[in-house]
């Protein structure tokens, strides 16, 4: 699995935002636009918890496995491997969240003398929050559970064979 690239997270929440935006502006135009949900900062921060303390735990006992301590809990690879596609997911589908929110948020804040309009933009700009603190999470997991470098590849030579 290759490694997240932030050109790539970044590009999904620019595109996220500039659809969400022109599409709530639209809704908005239309009738009237669906509210920002209270728990959207609330679940994004529980899975960035989540992440980061998963990071944390596999960082410990991947350490500990080096120093080969005798009470080192060894990591199980298909778990490592796991939490790995855990957090690329995650990452994804968070900037993909967040710049959904962004978006909306933007346009919330055209409508900010409404006081529930005011309250959604507040939502909308902690899940945006959030969601940046679930690719962070996301990153450093990813970055704990990266294997060393191959040794076992052949110099390239530029000598003739003999």
């Amino acid at each position: 699995m290759k490694q997240l690239r932030i050109r790539v997270l970044a590009g999904v929440f620019v595109v996220a935002g500039v659809l969400s935006w022109a599409g709530a502006r639209l809704w908005n135009s239309l009738g009237t636009l669906p509210g920002v949900p209270v728990a959207a900062p609330i679940v994004l921060a529980l899975i960035a918890v989540v992440l980061f303390a998963t990071a944390l735990s596999l960082r410990a006992r991947l350490k500990a496995q080096r120093e080969r301590r005798p009470d080192a809990k060894g990591v199980d690879p298909m778990m490592a491997a796991r939490a790995v596609v855990f957090a690329h997911a995650s990452a994804l589908v968070a900037a993909l969240v967040s710049g959904v929110y962004g978006g909306t948020g933007v346009l919330l804040l055209e409508l900010l003398d409404i006081p529930a309009r005011r309250d959604q933009a507040i939502y909308a700009g902690f899940s945006v929050l959030a969601g940046f603190a679930v690719i962070a999470a996301a990153l450093l997991l990813e970055r704990v559970c990266r294997l060393p470098e191959d040794d076992d590849t052949p110099p390239t030579s530029t000598e003739p064979a003999a």
